[in-house]
C-alpha cells in the first residue's frame, strides 16, 4: 500500500484503511435455533434424565468475497440466506424437535422405538454439547468446504445448550 500524502485533500466520503483487507481473514456468522431432547446416560446429576434444550447454533464461514461481475452474491463471502438454507437442509431440520440419543443408550432407544412416528436421531456418541458441536462441524464442513464461494470453508461451529453454556469447534 502506497504511503498517503499528508497534504493531499481527501473527500469526506473516502475511507482509508491502515492495513490491507486482503491480508486479513474474513469471516461471516449465521445464527440458527432449534429445539431437541437428549440425556447423558451416566451423568451424576439431572442430565441423566430425559430433557430438552433450545439450542443456538452459530456457523462461521471463512473465505474471500465473490467478485464475479453481475453475481447476486458479489461482495459477499456467502449469502446468509444460502448459509441458512444449507444448514437447515443438512442439520437443523433433522435435529429440530427430535430426541438425540446415543446408540449405546439401549434403554432409551428401546422406549423411543415404541412411539410410532417419533422423531429420533441416533448418534455414535453421548449427546453432550461438546459431541453435538463436533458432529455439527463434521456434517457442515462437508456441506460448505470448497463447494460454495471463493476459498470458502467452515471455520467454526458454536453450539449453545443454554445461554450460559456452549461448546465450539474451531478449524485448526
Amino acid at each position: 500500500m502506497a504511503p498517503v500524502d499528508a497534504d493531499a485533500q481527501i473527500p469526506e466520503h473516502s475511507l482509508i484503511l491502515p492495513f490491507s483487507v486482503e491480508a486479513a481473514v474474513l469471516t461471516i456468522t449465521r445464527k440458527l435455533e432449534f429445539d431437541a431432547g437428549h440425556r447423558i446416560p451416566d451423568h451424576r446429576s439431572q442430565c441423566r434424565n430425559l430433557h430438552g434444550h433450545r439450542y443456538v447454533l452459530e456457523i462461521t464461514l471463512q473465505g474471500d468475497t465473490v467478485e464475479t461481475e453481475g453475481a447476486p452474491d458479489r461482495g459477499m463471502v456467502m449469502d446468509f440466506a444460502d448459509v441458512k438454507a444449507l444448514a437447515n437442509q443438512h442439520l437443523v431440520d433433522l435435529w429440530d424437535h427430535a430426541f438425540l440419543v446415543f446408540e449405546g443408550d439401549t434403554q432409551v432407544r428401546g422406549f423411543l422405538e415404541t412411539l410410532p412416528g417419533h422423531k429420533t436421531v441416533v448418534i455414535d456418541r453421548i449427546p453432550t454439547v461438546e459431541n453435538l458441536a463436533a458432529i455439527a462441524f463434521e456434517i457442515l464442513a462437508n456441506v460448505y468446504d470448497a463447494h460454495y464461494g471463493v476459498n470458502l470453508q467452515l471455520y467454526k461451529v458454536r453450539l449453545y445448550e443454554t445461554p450460559n453454556c456452549w461448546a465450539e469447534v474451531i478449524r485448526d
